[in-house]
């Protein structure tokens, strides 16, 4: 039986962003296939005086230009859940936040009151679901316990001639609509992985409202909620992102680490000061990185296991969602420790 608590319906966002108290609930953009991309905000915008973009203002060698940020700015923090459609566990954390900052208590009753508590600190920028596309494609509310091969035929669909469309090679064609008999969750209707679209002429009017959020809000902090399979919660490195920007979010790696060790939760700890360009084929300039490139932030993919039945390991629905609270927690905790800023 689902969970009371698991809320990663597409009904389930449009009812909780209609009633909206504390935030102002917004449709960031329409899908491919014309669903809401909703977006909830908490904290009023600040303005840091732009005078040009990050890339302009860094070729001035004053990123100031772009956002003036003094002591007293609230950190902007940008958390996206569902690139991947059919990845559910993100969904369902950014929900639980939402229900938190409403209620004080996430859908399970439970208080989280460091994140509570110090919300008010921070301009939040909460997407529940940024593939709607493909999470309406998915034809089940929970992947706990579903067997493997059937998980890859939700996530990555299946190739015209009926075999399953594997990671990586499910890369191998993008867009992937005129490739694939199932379209599977990853991508939106177009066939377009929003983690792999084109940055620079975006493909997916998603990916260009994403991208044109961060750098409109100039965010500090950027977490892409992602679903790992059986793995440990990790965060893969982010290539091509300045070295100073490896090293505070190999910082906060090693803080989740921790974290994860003291609640005794399973964590793998993946070096993120990894040098760029050293192997062929070069390492993939995706979403994550590109949201780095327009505002600054630092930008990361949190990668969730999914409790589904595989050769690794399988987390409880309860476990899933301790995780992700506990990454808001340290997100909180490490932009207010002034951490995301150089």
């Amino acid at each position: 039986m689902q969970a009371s608590f698991w809320r990663g319906k597409l009904t389930d966002i449009e009812d909780a962003m209609a009633n909206l108290s504390l935030g102002q609930a917004s449709v960031l953009t329409a899908s491919a296939g014309g669903r809401s991309v909703y977006l909830a905000e908490y904290g009023d915008k600040q303005d840091f005086g732009r005078q040009a973009n990050y890339s302009s203002a860094c070729g001035a060698r004053d990123p100031s230009k772009y956002a003036n940020k003094g002591e007293d700015a609230r950190p902007v923090l940008l958390i996206v859940g569902g690139v991947h459609g059919g990845e559910l566990e993100g969904i369902v954390g950014v929900m639980n936040l939402i229900r938190l900052l409403e209620t004080g208590e996430d859908y399970r009753g439970r208080r989280h009151d460091y994140i509570y508590e110090n919300a008010s600190r921070f301009r939040l920028l909460l997407i529940p679901c940024m593939n709607p596309d493909g999470r309406a494609r998915l034809p089940v509310d929970s992947l706990i316990g579903v067997p493997y091969e059937q998980f890859v035929y939700y996530m990555q669909g299946s190739w015209k001639d009926g075999t399953l469309c594997r990671w990586p090679d499910c890369k191998a064609v993008h867009p992937i609509k005129e490739a694939s008999a199932f379209l599977g969750s990853y991508f939106n209707d177009d066939g377009v992985n929003m983690m792999h679209d084109n940055f620079f002429a975006p493909m997916a009017k998603e990916t260009a409202a994403l991208l044109g959020l961060a750098d409109r809000e100039a965010v500090d902090f950027h977490m892409s909620l992602h679903g790992g399979a059986d793995t440990a919660v990790h965060f893969p490195w982010i290539p091509y992102l300045p070295v100073d920007v490896k090293r505070r979010q190999q910082a906060f790696n090693l803080r989740m680490a921790e974290a994860h060790r003291v609640r005794g939760l399973p964590f793998d700890v993946v070096e993120q000061m990894v040098q760029d360009g050293e192997t062929y084929p070069y390492p993939s300039f995706n979403l994550t990185t590109a949201v780095h490139q327009v505002c600054g932030g630092l930008s990361m993919t949190y990668e969730s296991n999914m409790g589904i039945d595989g050769s690794g390991l399988r987390f409880t629905p309860d476990e899933i969602l301790d995780c992700h609270f506990l990454l808001f927690e340290q997100m909180f905790r490490f932009a207010l420790e002034g951490r995301v800023r150089a």
